[in-house]
């Protein structure tokens, strides 16, 4: 790669480097990942397109605040230890962020090079690469001399991650409390194993055990322990929640309890962490539906869908109240999504459910809707077309239209809570409980799994502070 004036010249002009993605009739078949991945030629040529800015806004997009020149240089000079070292200073997860994270809403959406016409630098496949490297070239941070403070983080989904082993690298001794039997939370049960194998979570998670963090399951907190006992038995000097909001919201309509019709939380959570796509070799069932309904336009309606689709379907629809233009989903899902066969139906919003002579669900009512004035949310509303009800076959339906606070919040500490039962705290996570912090989802709402991240960074340095003092930095 050629040198100008002692620096590497970016061919920024070049084309983007394309993923390395499998063919869609091939992989609407199968739980095997959707993208590979890139190859160590695909990343530095990719590396290569960047203008290493002196001012660089990739920066300002990140929520944990990546120094993105610094590993990209890494990767153009095949110092792949360093690269990787660079994020990790950072970022924990790797190899998940480079996945799941709406690049094209942050790092990339803020490159430079969308500026010149051109394609932004493939930050996420080029983090990833790096993280996929973990095991050959290995990256553990060091771990600051053990200081004698303790915390407990509740909850080891993205959130709790990110801010345990921040945590761990400041010399407190953290334990994670999780109640599922695994770590990982909404990456574990809420994500295919196409978008994000599990392996790569597990990965990641025993990663921080490499920094001392201990992690205790099947811990219900609010049920086996609370806040009192924390402080005042188990010797904890803080504590951070970071519960999540997994409480499914329903459409509450009538047949929403018929067999056959389940919440996106249910459906995906005995696919992706009960393994109910390999029944009956694991004990957890799953119907398969010829004809599948999936009412939503997040990126959970698409995991949901394109579930379907590997589970067997015939056919899957995508049910929307509003248009394509709206949906939350990105840009990436919604495509990948239709080049497997899911098909979009815009402007319906579902009424009925109805029951066959099985019992099953065998048919939605819906109704077709038409865009208003936009709501508080600044979309524009969808509002119904008198009588243009009419009726979808479906054996299977599954509802992904959001989530609710998780409630064991309330029981896990004493804490205020919002009229919708989500924690208030600050922008450093305190909460009117002067040893609590909270972040992620359970404050927030449904979000992105780095800005989850961004919030347990944040709160791990108001912690560190609050417990140290001075000696914090």
């Amino acid at each position: 790669m050629p040198l100008v004036n002692g620096k590497y010249r970016a061919n920024n002009k070049d084309p983007r480097v394309p993923a390395n993605e499998v063919p869609a009739e091939v992989r609407a078949k199968n739980f095997e990942p959707v993208d590979t991945g890139y190859t160590t030629e695909d990343a530095l040529e990719e590396a290569n397109r960047c203008l290493d800015c002196k001012k660089p806004m990739c920066v300002k997009g990140c929520p944990v605040g990546i120094d993105i020149p610094t590993f990209i240089r890494q990767i153009r000079e095949e110092d792949f230890a360093g690269g990787l070292a660079t994020i990790r200073e950072s970022n924990m997860l790797p190899s998940v962020c480079g996945r799941v994270c709406p690049q094209e809403n942050q790092c990339e959406g803020n490159c430079i090079l969308n500026r010149t016409g051109n394609n932004p630098i493939a930050i996420g496949q080029l983090e990833r690469f790096l993280g996929d490297m973990t095991e050959s070239v290995g990256a553990t941070p060091v771990c600051k001399p053990a200081n004698g403070k303790k915390v407990a983080v509740v909850g080891s989904g993205p959130s709790g991650i990110a801010c345990a082993g921040a945590l761990a690298r400041e010399g407190f001794d953290v334990t994670v409390y999780e109640a599922f039997q695994t770590g990982g939370g909404v990456l574990t049960y809420g994500i295919p194993e196409f978008r994000l194998p599990k392996a790569i979570v597990k990965r990641e998670i025993d990663g921080l055990k490499d920094l001392g963090v201990k992690f205790e399951y099947d811990a219900v907190v609010g049920r086996l322990y609370d806040g009192d006992e924390f402080f005042n038995d188990m010797g904890y000097d803080a504590m951070y929640m970071a519960v999540g909001a997994g409480l499914p919201k329903f459409l509450n309509i009538p047949g929403e309890n018929l067999p056959g019709v389940f919440c996106a939380n249910e459906y995906l959570t005995r696919v992706n962490l009960m393994k109910a796509m390999d029944f009956p070799v694991f004990d957890t069932p799953i119907k398969h539906g010829k004809n599948v309904v999936v009412f939503g336009g997040g990126n959970v309606a698409m995991d949901a869908a394109r579930t379907a689709l590997r589970l067997g379907a015939d056919s899957v629809t995508l049910a929307y109240r509003r248009t394509e233009k709206e949906m939350p989903a990105r840009v990436a899902e919604l495509h990948h999504a239709k080049e497997e066969g899911v098909r979009v139906m815009e402007l319906v919003s579902p009424l009925e459910f109805e029951a066959g002579e099985d019992g099953f669900v065998a048919k939605v009512k819906l109704e077709r809707m038409e865009l208003g004035e936009p709501d508080e949310s600044g979309r524009r509303r969808p509002v119904r077309v008198e009588g243009s009800e009419f009726e979808l076959p479906c054996d299977v339906a599954v509802t992904a239209i959001g989530t609710n606070a998780n409630p064991f919040a309330s029981m896990a500490a004493d804490v205020d809570l919002n009229k919708w039962g989500y924690i208030e705290a600050d922008e450093d996570g305190k909460t009117s409980n002067p040893k609590v912090w909270a972040g992620g989802d359970i404050v927030t709402g449904a979000a992105t799994v780095i800005l989850a991240m961004g919030a347990g960074k944040q709160a791990a340095a108001s912690i560190a502070k609050t417990l140290l003092g001075d000696d914090a930095e």
